[in-house]
């Protein structure tokens, strides 16, 4: 999962939101810079908005549903980062559809009031089957994972973006991945899609032990540190800071409930580069980071 908002601002030239870019073949520049960068990148794709059709529902666990969605508008799609993300537009109660539509400059122009929306992260893409994988944390009130486990197979939803990517190396020496259960499916395609050398140790905090039972890739130099909350405080942050240091360069990665990540952000200052991506806040609905 995500929260980035898709009508972006401009910024400077050369990130997502310069309406110069080109943005029509993001995927090579994603590749050289996984291959040969450093730090954070700013790629844009093409936004678009596509209606796609629900194919399946996969429980992952108790508490994580996957939907697969797909049809003939995701050609063309993009999505080179491990944590793009794709803004799920809901209709009205009545039913009505108001998706955004493309607007000059590579922005959305989006209907006011704004319909219900929410950020989901792409944990797969076929596109030679045209299909797109989505894991939805399934909790209480929410409407977006109320949706994923009753929504009909067949039913029809809009999806806008992915807008872009915040594009870090394959070359660092060792990475930390600092999540919860909405950072899983980025880590999980992150493992999967990094080559077979890569040191990192990957700390996850769930709320209830079954969360834990997501599949991650097995890789000789991965480790994992499995934290449960339990109706407690957040231990994520204070885990990694207590992490032994490792030599060489290290890449922090901090997806998550944005006070539990937040500590990490005076931590890392000066001692390695980062990338943190608030998904939700505690008592806010649509978090947008």
């Amino acid at each position: 999962m995500s929260t980035a908002d898709h009508q972006h601002q401009p910024r400077r030239r050369g990130g997502p939101d310069d309406p110069s870019e080109d943005r029509s073949n993001p995927g090579p520049r994603v590749a050289a810079h996984h291959r040969g960068g450093t730090g954070v990148a700013r790629i844009g794709y093409p936004i678009e908005v596509r209606t796609l059709e629900v194919l399946a529902r996969t429980w992952i666990n108790p508490r994580m549903v996957r939907l697969t969605l797909g049809g003939p508008e995701l050609d063309g799609f993009h999505s080179h980062q491990a944590d793009d993300h794709v803004k799920l537009v809901f209709p009205d109660p009545d039913g009505t559809l108001r998706p955004p539509v493309p607007a000059p400059g590579q922005m959305l122009s989006w209907p006011r009031p704004h319909p219900l929306s929410r950020v989901y992260t792409v944990r797969r893409h076929d596109p030679a089957a045209r299909q797109l994988d989505l894991d939805f944390v399934v909790h209480e009130g929410g409407h977006a994972s109320g949706w994923a486990v009753s929504v009909p197979l067949g039913e029809r939803i809009t999806v806008a973006g992915p807008p872009g990517a915040k594009s870090f190396p394959h070359t660092y020496d060792h990475y930390v991945f600092a999540v919860d259960a909405t950072g899983l499916p980025a880590v999980a395609r992150w493992l999967e899609e990094s080559p077979v050398t890569t040191s990192a140790r990957v700390v996850v905090e769930t709320d209830e032990e079954c969360e834990h039972d997501y599949p991650l890739a097995d890789r000789p130099g991965v480790e994992v540190i499995r934290l449960t909350r339990a109706g407690g405080p957040s231990r994520l942050a204070d885990t990694v800071r207590e992490l032994p240091a490792r030599p060489g360069r290290t890449f922090l990665f901090a997806a998550g409930e944005s006070g539990d990540i937040k500590p990490l952000r005076a931590w890392s200052r000066g001692r390695c580069e980062a990338l943190f991506t608030g998904y939700w806040k505690r008592g806010v609905a649509g978090l947008e980071d």
